[in-house]
């Protein structure tokens, strides 16, 4: 067993790992690390990096450049063109970004889970009632983006954004160690609920980012302001962007989640089930015929 392998296993022990990423002052560090992560400086930049490298299977021959000013830029980077195709049949809902699927199907009786066994209600994460019910009977899918992952995510459907509102929270890790032992976690993390119809078929679906530890920053393309306030309190912006299908919504400064929420008559398309690795522009679900 190499050096590497030995210390992986170490740090992914259930118990460490929880008491590694969660019980910590979260806030504090993530503060930290989004400074420390923009310094432009080689050697701070090298060494980031390359622990980066050492803790993760960060993949870097599909990013545009590798010649990062700073590990943020890399955590940020964008792709070569080409190297995420965008299934365009109309028919189908493309994922909005890479990651794991989680948890995944039907919105029942308000509630949707985060892992087996732990549900949560979809109005305690976006805080409209109203908004929730129009997701009765719906389809709900989790997209867990690790940290060497694509940051950025793109529209999943030609659309229009409504509106974005912003919930400031805690940044609690998402990984699945977290989510078997923190109830509600989503509906306690910073994230915000981006509303949007579809272009054409008059379908509302709603993407939440979800934020977690370490650069909790989530940008949007469509508001020209980082949503990163810290004060508890929810704001609402109203949004008129029409945004083409595969095109670029915005991203996360670091590894997180996005839940997208879809309402009666969509249906997960086949292979789309926990575990399941799903790179954007792929077949996510399928609209009502």
């Amino acid at each position: 067993m190499t050096l590497r392998s030995s210390i992986m296993k170490i740090v992914h022990q259930e118990d460490l790992n929880f008491l590694l990423t969660n019980r910590i002052p979260r806030r504090m560090l993530t503060t930290f690390v989004g400074w420390f992560s923009k310094i432009e400086q080689p050697l701070v930049r090298d060494l980031s990096i390359g622990a980066w490298k050492f803790f993760s299977d960060l993949d870097l021959s599909e990013a545009r450049t590798t010649d990062f000013p700073s590990m943020h830029a890399c955590f940020t980077r964008r792709l070569k063109d080409g190297a995420r195709p965008t299934d365009m049949d109309p028919a189908v809902l493309a994922s909005p970004c890479d990651a794991i699927v989680g948890a995944a199907g039907t919105v029942g009786d308000g509630q949707v889970f985060q892992v087996k066994g732990f549900p949560y209600a979809l109005s305690d994460l976006i805080l409209d009632e109203a908004h929730a019910r129009e997701f009765a009977n719906g389809t709900f899918v989790t997209l867990r983006l690790t940290s060497s992952m694509y940051h950025r995510f793109h529209a999943p459907y030609d659309c229009r954004v409504e509106s974005v509102t912003h919930i400031s929270g805690d940044t609690w890790n998402v990984n699945p160690i977290a989510l078997k032992r923190v109830e509600w976690l989503f509906c306690k993390n910073e994230r915000a609920v981006v509303r949007t119809v579809l272009g054409g078929r008059g379908h509302r679906v709603t993407l939440v980012p979800v934020a977690a530890i370490l650069v909790a920053g989530i940008r949007l393309r469509f508001l020209d302001r980082p949503l990163r306030d810290h004060d508890g309190i929810a704001r609402t912006f109203p949004v008129d962007a029409t945004v083409a299908k595969g095109e670029e919504m915005g991203w996360f400064e670091h590894g997180s989640t996005i839940v997208v929420f879809a309402p009666a008559g969509f249906d997960l398309c086949e292979g789309v089930r926990e575990g399941r690795t799903i790179r954007v522009g792929e077949a996510l679900m399928r609209l009502p015929a």
